[in-house]
């Protein structure tokens, strides 16, 4: 059993198949999963790296302007008047008043929307005079621990009525004379909470994780509800504070309740807070969940197709004979194109089968060679140049395009990778179809709509491309392929000629034939360049162009398989200057769907 065809059939394709296809997978799945994790991982941390640079950067400004107001001339002469027994009444009222304006004046031109108040230990606040402050949670925390930064709280010690609706926080400074450095109470800045809040609220990982900003006992600073999340935070914190000593920014995983989760976390020293992230590890790694399940199941269905195709081929050795033997019957009514129809397709040659069935058929190809005219043998060989002169462009755009979604997954543009990707392959199922040698001109064009966004992913704002699509004409024949490079040649020359590449790209009907124009700002080409294209399509040497290794083979190519296809019918105008650009026009005969 193990010599025969079907058994060698089976144990080769298992081989070759089942194995590589298993360590495929096991390598592409684990090696996805680091790179996604890494790359999810480091994204979240950015997110919150640049939340923590916008709270620094709005404290820098709150501290700067309670500095600012301390030292001014206005509030250190309204002290000077409170201290001073000798003022009256009256110069302690005007400096009091200068003070308020003062404050009221710089709050409304602030564009944060601060608020400033002061407090005098003898006389209470500045706008209401009310000696409360000293029994609220702010001045308490300030006084005993040293608390400069407060938690959101409301203040109805606002010179604004609009603000003692809201929830702000502020930073408190000493109120000291400067010449004595006599403390006579304390400054507040405020700032509403809102500025804050409005961006951490907006930050989620994941679907259900979110962002706080708490104080080092976990108290919530901005009074986010900490409902549902409390458990997960006040872990987290533990070890943060056991475990993280000098780091102030990371990430680590965290057991709780059988359930994995992920925390995020960036310290503010100087305000002794924390922004803290929390997200369910299942959460954020979803995608990568969704690639390993797409994977195996992609396996296991390729595993399926091996078995079935490996029992299909071990059947194939009676059907192929059968198969034959109606195509000799045709053969000996002189049905050559039936015959070639209905051969056996045996992938093995190697065996008995295939040996008999591929002698049979160069026989049958022998036969039909010697029978037919010469009218259908030049026939085939026109068909076979123009296929020859197909297949020659393709390999070369193939390889520029690869080469292009390469350049991309090295810079590590992976969001980007994937539309690459998908656009290559409309492209390549365009490009594989070969039932027609004619399309559509939309068809054409939709082909280089993708071609020219992959270029544009690699050249961004380097390449500038305008495509004047007539309607009239899109309905319309033309022979495939004919475009494209023709597309790859004017970018690539303007590119090389430095700045921006400009290319515009034109359809339209004109006196009752098709126009297609391809104009670009490159390097031009030279006129005895020129002049050696137009030579070459005179002569209407394709079997000489496909050997060509020389200067615009794109070029040559399509002017060649237009000769071939449209004969006297196609015309070409090549108008180049050095050092200003190129336009090529092709005038092609009108051809209906």
């Amino acid at each position: 059993m193990l010599y025969s065809l079907r058994s060698r059939l089976m144990l080769v394709f298992s081989i070759l198949l089942i194995i590589p296809i298993t360590a495929v997978v096991f390598i592409l799945s684990r090696e996805s999963a680091k790179l996604i994790q890494a790359s999810t991982q480091t994204s979240t941390l950015q997110t919150i790296d640049q939340y923590a640079s916008h709270v620094s950067t709005l404290l820098t400004q709150i501290e700067d302007t309670g500095n600012q107001i301390l030292s001014s001339d206005t509030t250190q002469d309204w002290i000077t008047a409170d201290l001073n027994d000798e003022s009256t009444k009256g110069e302690q009222f005007l400096a009091k008043q200068k003070l308020r304006e003062f404050l009221s004046s710089y709050a409304i031109n602030n564009s944060n929307v601060i608020s400033i108040s002061t407090f005098a230990e003898e006389e209470g606040g500045l706008w209401t005079q009310d000696k409360s402050y000293r029994n609220s949670i702010w001045y308490k925390q300030y006084k005993e621990q040293d608390v400069r930064w407060t938690q959101a709280h409301k203040d109805k010690e606002q010179a604004d009525d609009s603000m003692r609706a809201r929830d702000i926080n502020s930073l408190v400074l000493p109120l000291v004379q400067l010449q004595s450095l006599k403390n006579v109470g304390v400054i507040k800045v405020n700032y509403p909470s809102e500025l804050l809040r409005e961006d951490i609220d907006k930050i989620s990982f994941g679907k259900s994780g979110k962002a706080f900003l708490l104080t080092d006992d976990g108290l919530s600073v901005l009074n986010q509800n900490l409902s549902g999340y409390e458990n997960v935070l006040n872990e987290g914190l533990y070890i943060l504070e056991n475990n993280r000593d000098g780091q102030t920014s990371g990430i680590f995983p965290l057991h709780l309740k059988g359930m994995d989760y992920l925390f995020f976390y960036r310290k503010l020293p100087a305000q002794d807070w924390l922004i803290v992230g929390e997200v369910p590890e299942a959460e954020l790694y979803a995608t990568i969940t969704h690639i390993k399940e797409t994977l195996l199941y992609a396996s296991f269905v390729l595993l399926i197709v091996v078995i079935v195709v490996a029992l299909w081929l071990s059947t194939d050795i009676t059907k192929p004979l059968s198969t034959m033997a109606r195509a000799m019957r045709h053969v000996k009514h002189g049905q050559f194109e039936l015959a070639l129809k209905n051969m056996p397709k045996v992938r093995a040659r190697k065996s008995e089968v295939g040996y008999v069935t591929g002698v049979f058929e160069q026989m049958t190809h022998r036969l039909q060679y010697l029978i037919e005219t010469e009218f259908e043998t030049n026939l085939r060989r026109k068909n076979a140049e123009y296929k020859a002169l197909l297949l020659q462009i393709n390999p070369h755009f193939y390889n520029n395009t690869l080469e292009i979604i390469s350049g991309l997954a090295a810079m590590k543009r992976e969001d980007l990778v994937m539309d690459a990707t998908e656009a290559l392959a409309k492209m390549m199922r365009y490009s594989l179809n070969l039932d027609s040698d004619l399309v559509k001109v939309s068809e054409e064009f939709s082909y280089i709509h993708d071609y020219l966004f992959i270029l544009k992913l690699r050249h961004e704002d380097h390449l500038v491309v305008k495509i004047n699509q007539e309607a009239e004409a899109d309905d319309l024949l033309i022979a495939k392929f004919i475009l494209q490079p023709l597309v790859e040649n004017a970018v690539k020359y303007s590119l090389e000629k430095g700045g921006i590449a400009e290319v515009t790209l034109t359809s339209c009907l004109f006196e009752g034939r098709l126009h297609l124009k391809i104009q670009d700002n490159g390097v031009g080409m030279t006129q005895e360049l020129i002049r050696n294209i137009i030579a070459d399509t005179e002569l209407k040497d394709s079997v000489g162009i496909l050997n060509d290794k020389g200067d615009s083979i794109g070029l040559r190519n399509v002017l060649s398989r237009c000769l071939l296809y449209y004969d006297e019918q196609f015309e070409f105008v090549l108008d180049s200057k050095m050092g200003t650009g190129t336009t090529i026009s092709l005038m092609l005969p009108m051809i209906k769907g």
